[in-house]
């Protein structure tokens, strides 16, 4: 069987090519020959009638990029592509997870998704902010919609912070959440591959920050996630259709799981430093499953 692993040309740090490595590793211990291809090596090009389609040179395509166009192109060509470029388009828009989800029943926090305005006009006014501010009351949380790691998030503690941060973020798409007290500075993490939680690390910070990601600064811990959890975790990915993530889940008062985030190409070295579970070779046999 042979794959191409798609990454991108233009993030080539020793963080995301360690994972890129793991997968190749992976791929070989189950014989199969996957081969590295930058989406600048990839060009989508569509000829249109003057030539007939390429024949197929792989089995399949490991997307670990968000560049959505090219994934949309591959799958145009016939490849079977993980993840498919629809739920990676969800995953990597923070506002179309959340709509995505919306009538699932999910344990979510409230979200009110920031109007539309134009590059290059802006927000000439900020009266919306008055009824994000009533229904949702402080603090709030302010996300954009694209972003990873936990460095796009923000808290307004008040009617001033949130306005003088929507400014500063200008015409970037955000979304703006209910704040979840009971889940200050901790979170869980769950690993899904193939409709399995694979593993999970509780993250929790020492250092006052009501995010709990890794990158910041957050510490980590093995998890026992409740069956509760793992059923919330799974079913966001069966809806999205994602056949592998990371989903992140908070606490709510009583110590209900209540959906955070999914991420579809999630970044999996820190759990495998905390659980000793390498979540690359759950996704080449998940795909190699499928083929």
């Amino acid at each position: 069987m042979k794959g191409i692993l798609v990454i991108n040309e233009f993030l080539r740090t020793n963080k995301f090519n360690e994972i890129h490595n793991w997968l190749l590793e992976a791929a070989k211990r189950q014989n199969i020959e996957l081969q590295i291809k930058t989406n600048a090596e990839i060009m989508i090009d569509i000829a249109g009638n003057s030539k007939p389609q390429e024949e197929r040179v792989a089995d399949f395509v490991l997307f670990w990029d968000k560049d959505i166009k090219l994934a949309y192109y591959l799958e145009q060509l016939g490849y079977p592509v993980f993840n498919s470029s629809k739920a990676i388009e969800i995953c990597d828009n923070k506002a179309l997870t959340h709509l995505t989800l919306m009538n699932a029943g999910l344990p979510m926090p409230r979200t009110i998704v920031a109007p539309y305005t134009f590059a290059n006009i802006g927000y000439t006014n900020y009266i919306f902010l008055d009824n994000i501010a009533k229904s949702l009351s402080f603090p709030i949380i302010i996300k954009e919609s694209f972003g990873s790691f936990g460095q796009q998030v923000y808290l307004a503690k008040n009617k001033e912070e949130l306005k003088q941060k929507v400014k500063k973020l200008g015409t970037k798409s955000m979304i703006f959440q209910e704040y979840i007290a009971s889940s200050y500075g901790r979170d869980i993490r769950l690993q899904v591959v193939g409709n399995k939680v694979v593993a999970a690390m509780y993250r929790y910070s020492e250092e006052g920050d009501f995010r709990a990601n890794v990158t910041i600064g957050g510490k980590m811990k093995p998890y026992q996630p409740t069956m509760t959890e793992c059923d919330l975790a799974i079913r966001c990915c069966e809806i999205i259709g994602l056949d592998f993530a990371g989903v992140d889940i908070l606490f709510g008062e009583q110590g209900e799981p209540i959906l955070c985030e999914v991420n579809s190409n999630a970044h999996f070295k820190n759990i495998y430093d905390c659980t000793g579970v390498n979540a690359a070779d759950y996704i080449i046999s998940h795909i190699k499953s499928k083929r």
